[in-house]
């Protein structure tokens, strides 16, 4: 074989396998504290959102509080079950936001915009909900159901009868049934099935992953007012199979971690698929540090039935791995199905974990 030959036998190699094969990816030391100090009569549940505003300030999303159901003769009426606390940035409680509020049912993410609003994704209650750095309502996407249908002992679960079926409402007779639309794309608008995450652009358009019972990007103005989607559930590129993270980066690249296709997929604002990352396993939690020179981390965190996997990577935007540190486990420095993540600055990270009920600082000390 000549010289030339190998060196293409070799690159061929090189492309085709994982990268954690293909080299040695740094561990990168670092030290964590749980920063969090609550009064004693108030718990933290599963700590599924975290995020932090320009004044360092903490705010916690928590599946936690007095859930309920009310159950009527067909239907499950549901409230309760997450909670929203702020900490100064030395952990100390400062207050909790919307309490009891309507919307509040299962927390999924919480994040904080440039102008310091709070937003909270609530995966149970299909919304999205804008406060003010107050904690006033000041918007909100989707709306929460009125009630849980109850299928009937014996019955088809199913209420009213079958008529959206077959050919579409408004077809002529005799006319061939419009094709279904594929799977995930979801109804234009605000209308979210289980939503997970939400980020903005440098105009402040809005994005939702829209998430578990879709498998779509919604994009919104400022205001509000729906703009586009993309995606369907799938495996080809722009197709999610639950996306369950987002970020953005300052060129207003959209990063998605497709969790179940074990990637990160990147697009441009209008949805064109530009690249994805299929090297740091199954991405829960992403972030991107703000910054000239910023870096993508995504946490591949082991499912909340297992002490597998668990590290964070660290990444320059192009997807090049430059490091990873922690592993699974239920002690400080180990991670507990991290839900998500808040990159205050390159070197400080806030992870909030499913099943250790907590909130880490890390502080990364890179050699």
């Amino acid at each position: 074989m000549t010289r030339a030959l190998k060196l293409a036998a070799l690159a061929v190699v090189l492309v085709a396998a994982p990268l954690g094969a293909q080299l040695s990816i740094p561990e990168i030391p670092y030290d964590a504290v749980d920063p969090i100090k609550l009064p004693d009569d108030i718990y933290l549940g599963e700590a599924v959102g975290v995020a932090t505003n320009s004044k360092g300030n903490i705010f916690v999303y928590t599946r936690t509080g007095n859930p309920n159901s009310t159950l009527g003769t067909r239907r499950t009426f549901s409230r309760g079950g997450a909670r929203l606390f702020e900490f100064d940035p030395s952990g100390k409680y400062i207050r909790e936001i919307g309490q009891g509020l309507y919307g509040f049912l299962f927390a999924h993410t919480v994040r904080v915009d440039r102008q310091d609003n709070i937003w909270v994704v609530d995966e149970g209650a299909n919304m999205v909900i804008k406060f003010d750095p107050e904690g006033r309502v000041v918007m909100t996407m989707g709306r929460k159901p009125e009630a849980i249908s109850v299928p009937r002992a014996g019955g088809s679960g199913e209420e009213g009868g079958g008529g959206g079926r077959g050919r579409g409402a408004g077809a002529a007779p005799g006319a061939p049934a419009a094709p279904p639309a594929p799977v995930g794309t979801g109804v234009p608008g605000d209308n979210f099935n289980r939503p997970t995450d939400v980020a903005w652009d440098a105009q402040g358009n809005i994005y939702v992953a829209d998430g578990y019972g879709n498998s779509r990007i919604a994009k919104f103005d400022r205001n509000g007012k729906y703009i586009k989607s993309w995606g369907s559930r799938g495996s080809a590129p722009g197709q999610f199979n639950v996306p369950h993270t987002m970020a953005i980066d300052a060129q207003g690249l959209v990063y998605v971690g497709d969790r179940q296709n074990n990637r990160v997929q990147v697009f441009d604002g209008e949805g064109t698929f530009k690249t994805q990352f299929v090297n740091v396993g199954a991405p829960s939690a992403i972030c991107i540090t703000p910054g000239p020179r910023q870096f993508l981390y995504a946490s591949n965190s082991n499912p909340s039935t297992s002490m597998d996997n668990g590290e964070i990577y660290k990444m320059t935007l192009d997807g090049k791995i430059v490091g990873k540190f922690g592993t699974a486990g239920k002690l400080i420095k180990e991670f507990g199905s991290v839900h998500e993540m808040d990159c205050k600055s390159e070197n400080e990270i806030y992870v909030g974990e499913i099943t250790n009920w907590r909130v880490q600082k890390l502080t990364l000390k890179p050699r």
